[in-house]
């Protein structure tokens, strides 16, 4: 019983999240709350003693729902968007502080044309910084096939609006190379989003490197003088960076850039998920 009431609290603890990643996903309040239900049944029968991450658990459990259901739509008919916007409009003040960080119908109109492994790639880690090695198992697929079904609905995202400028991206890439081998702290914090997050996947981590680190200052410690063999690439068609010797990729640098900023830079060193990258200079 203090066990079940243990995993009762910390399910609620992390409930504004999870209602978060649902209505991200599915785009109505109460299909996002039917969600969470489902979810809590699952997790209330499964056995927790050995999970280390709660919280990223609880996220991918979520995530399964919500691919399920989204899979179901297809069979039935989609809630019409006009519903959601009623949804929306009706909700009360607690609900909207609650979700008050909840994706607008502009991008939802988007988000109703992708697969639902396509959505449900690029909401997780795009709008929750999910890692795709936790991504991959969800959809079942590579963390690579992941990375690229992210890929191909961020451009659509961000098509849908304008163009994604490659050319300006790839700038602020050179920049942070460059910043990075002459130890420019100052201009990497420039370049840096103050909340940025820096990830290591499996095979980076054994030769040394931090799983995770947060913040631009922390961020630019890491890199100051370093990065002196890396060069630009493009990584799914999108600017990055990568180190090779004899012409193999060893490490990719996957960085997501918004508002001129970085945001997300990825490690990525595991050989057969490189070998499920298209990368190009």
């Amino acid at each position: 019983m203090v066990e079940e009431n243990s995993l009762t609290s910390q399910f609620e603890a992390h409930r504004t999240h999870l209602r978060a990643v649902a209505h991200r996903m599915l785009g109505s309040y109460a299909e996002a709350d039917d969600a969470l239900q489902e979810a809590w049944l699952r997790v209330s029968r499964a056995d927790t003693s050995e999970v280390e991450n709660l919280g990223g658990w609880l996220t991918t459990v979520v995530g399964r729902v919500c691919l399920t259901m989204l899979q179901s739509r297809r069979s039935r008919r989609e809630t019409p968007l006009e519903l959601v916007a009623e949804q929306e409009a009706a909700a009360s003040p607690e609900h909207e502080a609650v979700l008050a960080d909840s994706v607008g119908l502009a991008l939802l109109v988007v988000l109703d044309t992708l697969a639902p492994a396509e959505r449900l790639a690029f909401v997780l880690h795009d709008l929750f910084a999910v890692p795709f090695d936790q991504i991959a198992p969800i959809v079942d697929r590579t963390p690579a096939a992941a990375r690229q079904l992210a890929s191909r609905a961020r451009r659509r995202v961000q098509g849908a609006d304008a163009a994604p400028d490659v050319s300006r991206q790839r700038e602020v890439v050179e920049a942070f190379l460059a910043a990075s081998r002459d130890g420019d702290f100052a201009g990497l914090l420039a370049l840096l989003d103050p909340d940025i997050v820096l990830r290591a996947d499996e095979a980076t981590v054994r030769t040394g490197a931090t799983a995770e680190v947060r913040g631009a200052e922390s961020v630019a410690e890491t890199f100051s003088g370093r990065a002196r063999a890396a060069r630009p690439a493009l990584i799914d068609g999108e600017p990055g960076a990568v180190w090779s010797v004899g012409g193999t990729p060893r490490v990719v640098f996957a960085f997501t850039i918004a508002g001129g900023h970085i945001v997300a830079i990825e490690m990525l060193s595991d050989p057969e998920l490189l070998a499920g990258l298209e990368i190009s200079r």
